[in-house]
């Protein structure tokens, strides 16, 4: 039922889109018009804010669409973003003869996530051709999920009648899901100080530099505890090598399991930048926003479950894992909808060297095909 080849035409097509975050249009449109050939009622505009179509007039609306169901039973959602990371423009799916599928090597392949995008097209296509009994499905396409799911803080939940959700995005081998993700708060700290010439009078200056080093030699950062880890990703500042660096501006994020201990870890390192510009005779100014929330589906859930039950009857492990990745399953949690991340066979995601390959391709829309009709 399942077809190797479609699987391999759709997912070189879609390969060959440009998508990155806020230049997903043509992909949308694509995707849109492949949910309507296949009978779904389709939304666009499912509560997109106005003016995030306007600050990206090349991205595209989060995509809803509906599948009557045939069969009774309680409606389930499949969840896909259409975003790539860059580099992204110009991409080409390279086929080898043993079956892996590559990029060219000078962008990202895309798998993330046209994989999850070509399994649930393709599980869709096989229950409309085979006419396949199933109960109510519910797709859900975001626009700009890799910046912190940006996309889907715009989706009007409301819509979504599933109380189980299946996100496919999630490196490694079809048959592992993620039950938990971590809340994900980013801050930035720009230190203030007093310029001066470093040569002349150095000692007339407060060094920027200095204080923001002195607070992250303070700052412990790396994987700090089994469900923490603490970043510092961007440093900027400093004007010339003869002058007292008077602005330095720091970036990062915190990702933790424990409920609310990213945003308290983070609270705790703005206050350390604070008070050692304030004893320095400068001053820093702190922000800090909560992009994503913690999440953990139960081992009892029905979506977990059903999980299960699929991966048993496809020959899958059926594992169970946590990860310290975010996607659009951490919004549908916060929505009350009960939603891990199913691995969907991508590897080396988010850069150059990504891949895939049609056996993992074909498992991922059968175990997808078996979520949808069982």
């Amino acid at each position: 039922m399942i077809s190797r080849e479609r699987i391999l035409e759709v997912f070189t097509g879609l390969a060959a889109i440009d998508s990155e975050s806020f230049g997903e249009r043509q992909m949308g449109e694509k995707v849109a018009g492949r949910l309507r050939e296949l009978g779904l009622e389709t939304v666009t505009d499912a509560g997109t804010d106005p003016a995030f179509l306007e600050a990206h007039p090349d991205s595209h609306p989060n995509i809803f669409g509906r599948l009557k169901g045939t069969v009774p039973g309680g409606p389930v959602l499949f969840a896909a973003h259409l975003d790539t990371v860059a580099p992204g423009k110009n991409k080409r799916a390279v086929i080898s003869e043993d079956g892996l599928v590559r990029s060219a090597g000078d962008t990202v392949l895309g798998a993330d996530d046209l994989n999850g995008i070509t399994a649930i097209l393709e599980a869709l296509t096989v229950i409309r051709e085979d006419g396949l009994d199933h109960p109510e499905i519910e797709v859900l396409f975001t626009a700009a999920e890799e910046p912190h799911c940006e996309g889907s803080r715009f989706f009007d939940t409301g819509l979504i009648r599933a109380g189980s959700a299946y996100v496919l995005d999630l490196t490694g081998e079809a048959g592992t899901a993620a039950t938990a993700a971590p809340g994900i708060v980013t801050f930035a700290a720009e230190i203030r100080g007093k310029a001066a010439h470093a040569g002349f009078a150095p000692e007339e200056g407060i060094n920027a530099l200095s204080i923001a080093a002195e607070t992250l030699a303070q700052v412990r950062t790396g994987r700090v505890d089994g469900k923490t880890t603490v970043n510092i990703g961007r440093i900027e500042g400093g004007t010339a090598v003869n002058i007292v660096p008077e602005r330095i501006r720091l970036e990062g994020e915190v990702r933790s399991l424990e409920p609310r201990e990213a945003v308290r870890r983070t609270v705790d390192i703005l206050r350390q930048f604070e008070e050692n510009a304030r004893k320095a005779g400068g001053i820093a100014h702190c922000c800090m926003e909560e992009k994503l929330r913690t999440y953990r589906v139960e081992e009892n859930d029905p979506a977990v479950t059903r999980f299960r039950r699929a991966c048993r009857e496809e020959g899958l492990e059926g594992r169970c894992v946590t990860t310290l990745g975010g996607s659009d399953a951490n919004r549908l949690n916060e929505a009350g909808i009960h939603a891990i991340v199913l691995s969907n066979g991508m590897q080396n995601v988010h850069s150059t060297s990504e891949y895939t390959s049609l056996d993992e391709l074909e498992k991922c829309a059968k175990l997808t095909l078996k979520l949808m009709t069982i």
